[in-house]
């Protein structure tokens, strides 16, 4: 079997992305959705349902009262807040150990929760709101390791030796050696797991948003400087953590000044305190 064929198969062996959280983030982007409608889909999915309240409970969210229902959890937490929560629990049972990128389940997960929670504070400043589907493509921009870590790890010293002799980003020497990159496959995991092209396109072009047409829209640029906030401040730190680059044109295209994203760093830094126990609540088990 050819590497491009078992890499397939392997994305072809992926569990379906909770067919819940579809449903939730279809409801809180219908104006005439109720919330009788949203507690009836989150209640289908027990996995979720568990991690929802253990989620409203915690520090993160803040609540006065300690909630013990999905109909309470949703009106406490909003509409946002709760896709967030949905979103989060759905995903993290896709983190596993990744040792071709020497990035465990915990370092993985950590890392997509702060890149989402930071595309938020980045995109707030930049557009004035936050976007359910940007909290998507962030927290899963990484999706493509968990596939890939496997092959990476066969090929690890061959990879490395074209990183150190030719001076190429991990990105491009995966690619050189696989045929394919984390990101780009990350995209076709989006694709088969049934997630708009927009999100499709943000996981596929996360290193380089450059390579996108113009006229996609800012979703590229977020997580890709989300991405690398993360990095610099060491939330997700693997093989390849330290490869790229980019932030001037990231900065530019988004309008943002050096002050705007040292303060988005911070304000991170402030949220991810609060967001420990977020974090270990739907922390994945190593396999």
């Amino acid at each position: 079997m050819s590497m491009d064929s078992a890499i397939k198969k392997a994305v072809n062996g992926l569990p379906a992305f909770p067919a819940t959280v579809h449903r939730v983030t279809a409801l809180i982007n219908d104006p005439d959705s109720s919330m009788a409608e949203l507690v009836d889909v989150v209640r289908l999915d027990q996995s979720i349902t568990a991690n929802i309240l253990r989620m409203c409970n915690s520090a993160y969210f803040g609540l006065r009262h300690k909630v013990d229902n999905v109909q309470d959890a949703i009106l406490y937490l909003g509409r946002q807040n709760i896709v967030r929560a949905v979103m989060a629990a759905g995903a993290s049972r896709f983190f596993r150990n990744t040792p071709g990128y020497e990035a465990e389940a915990k370092v993985m997960w950590e890392h997509a929760v702060g890149t989402a929670l930071l595309a938020q504070i980045l995109s707030k400043k930049v557009t004035g709101r936050e976007e359910t589907s940007l909290f998507t493509a962030a927290i899963l921009h990484d999706i493509g390791k968990i596939v890939l870590g496997a092959f990476v790890k066969d090929k690890y010293a061959e990879i490395k030796k074209i990183v150190s002799g030719e001076s190429r980003s991990f990105l491009e020497a995966e690619e050189k050696v696989l045929g394919m990159n984390h990101a780009t496959l990350g995209g076709l995991i989006a694709a088969n797991w049934k997630f708009p092209e927009e999100i499709r396109q943000a996981i596929a072009f996360h290193h380089r948003p450059d390579r996108l047409a113009s006229g996609n829209g800012l979703m590229p640029w977020l997580v890709h400087l989300a991405d690398q906030g993360c990095l610099m401040l060491g939330i997700g730190q693997g093989s390849d953590g330290l490869a790229y680059d980019g932030l001037d044109e990231a900065m530019k295209r988004l309008g943002l000044a050096q002050a705007d994203f040292e303060a988005a760093l911070a304000r991170l830094v402030k949220e991810l305190d609060n967001a420990r126990e977020l974090v270990g609540i739907v922390q994945p088990s190593p396999h």
